[in-house]
C-alpha cells in the first residue's frame, strides 16, 4: 500500500504545473459584478460605480496605481464628459514592460439594434466591456499572488465606445490620449482584449495586429494551439480599428488586439444592441483568452506550459 501511495503522490506531482491558474468562474463573476452596475456609459450611475469598483480592486492587488484624467466632446450628442483611463502596474522596475489592456465603457447608444426604439439605449456591454474588464481583473489577483518575471501595466481604457459610426477617430479616446501623453514609461509592446466573452467565441487574427507586431501574433496564435485553446483561428480577418491602433499609430507600440468581433456568430447581431448581455457570455470563453495570458506573462522567452 506504502508503495502505491508514494507512487501515486509522485504522479500528481509530476502532473502539477508550475504556473498560476486563471480562474474561470471568478473572471465570470468579475463580469457579472460590472453588469450589477447596470449600463456604464459616460456620467451614468454604473460608469462611477464601476470606475470606483475597479480602482479598489486595483488598490488590493497592484505595486502601482496611475490614473490619467482627460476629457472629450463627443460627436453624437455634442457632450462633453471627464473620462479616466486606469493603469495598474506591477513589477514596474522590470525591464521588459508590457501593456494588457481592455475599455471599461459602454456605449451609450444601442444603435444597431434591430427594433429602431432601443436605439438611444444604453447598452449592458456584458461582451463589450465587461469581458475584457473581468480578464484584467482576474489577472489583477493572479500577479498579486504570483509575482511576474515581467513587467505588466493593466490597462483599463475609457471612452473606448464613444465614438460616431464611420468616424473612426471619433472612437478609442481613452487610448489616443493615452497614446498623446503616455503616463509610463513607453511599453515594449501592448495586448488589447475586446469582446472576448461571447458564448459563441472565434478568434481570428485580426489585420492591423498581424501588420503592427507579426511576431507576437504567430507566437500567441501557436500557443494558443498547444494549449488547446479552439476558439482561436490562425486565419487572417477584418482590420477593425480598436485601441490598439493609436497605441501604434501614436505611440509607436507594437500593439495587437484579441478580439470577436462577429458576435455571437456572422449570422446575427449582438454588438451594440441590447442583447448584448451577461446570459450571450461565458466562463469559458473568458478562459480561453484568460489562460493565453498567464502563459504570456510567466513563460515569456522561458519555460512554457504544456
Amino acid at each position: 500500500m506504502r508503495i502505491i501511495i508514494i507512487t501515486l503522490l509522485f504522479g500528481m506531482i509530476g502532473c502539477q504545473s508550475n504556473f498560476p491558474r486563471f480562474d474561470k468562474d471568478n473572471a465570470f463573476q468579475y463580469l457579472l459584478d460590472q453588469c450589477d452596475f447596470g449600463p456604464r456609459n459616460p456620467g451614468s450611475d454604473g460608469y462611477y460605480a464601476c470606475r470606483q469598483f475597479i480602482i479598489e480592486e486595483l488598490e488590493a492587488y497592484a505595486d502601482d496605481i496611475v490614473l490619467q484624467d482627460f476629457r472629450y466632446r463627443e460627436q453624437v450628442d455634442h457632450k462633453t464628459y471627464d473620462f479616466q483611463n486606469i493603469i495598474g502596474r506591477f513589477n514596474p522596475d522590470a525591464d521588459f514592460q508590457t501593456i494588457i489592456s481592455a475599455h471599461w465603457d459602454t456605449r451609450p447608444w444601442a444603435d444597431r439594434d434591430p427594433e429602431k426604439r432601443n436605439r438611444r439605449t444604453p447598452i449592458m456591454g456584458a461582451n463589450d466591456g465587461a469581458s475584457g474588464v473581468a480578464v484584467l481583473l482576474e489577472l489583477a489577483r493572479i500577479l498579486a499572488e504570483n509575482p511576474a518575471p515581467i513587467g505588466v501595466n493593466l490597462v483599463f481604457f475609457d471612452a473606448e465606445d464613444l465614438g460616431s459610426p464611420g468616424l473612426n477617430e471619433t472612437y478609442c479616446q481613452g487610448s489616443r490620449y493615452f497614446a498623446k501623453h503616455l503616463p509610463i514609461p513607453r511599453p515594449d509592446e501592448a495586448i488589447n482584449l475586446d469582446m472576448v466573452g461571447d458564448k459563441q467565441l472565434t478568434l481570428p487574427i485580426e489585420r492591423y495586429s498581424y501588420d503592427f507586431h507579426p511576431d507576437l501574433v504567430r507566437d500567441l496564435w501557436d500557443r494558443a494551439k498547444d494549449l488547446g485553446l479552439d476558439a482561436f483561428s490562425g486565419k487572417i480577418d477584418y482590420a477593425i480599428y480598436d485601441d490598439h491602433v493609436p497605441l501604434y499609430e501614436i505611440a509607436g507600440i507594437p500593439a495587437i488586439d484579441i478580439i470577436d468581433f462577429k458576435y455571437p456568430n456572422p449570422y446575427a447581431n449582438f454588438h451594440h444592441t441590447i442583447d448584448d448581455v451577461a446570459e450571450n457570455c461565458s466562463a469559458k470563453s473568458l478562459d480561453q483568452v484568460g489562460r493565453l495570458m498567464v502563459d504570456y506573462i510567466y513563460n515569456r522567452g522561458g519555460e512554457r506550459e504544456e
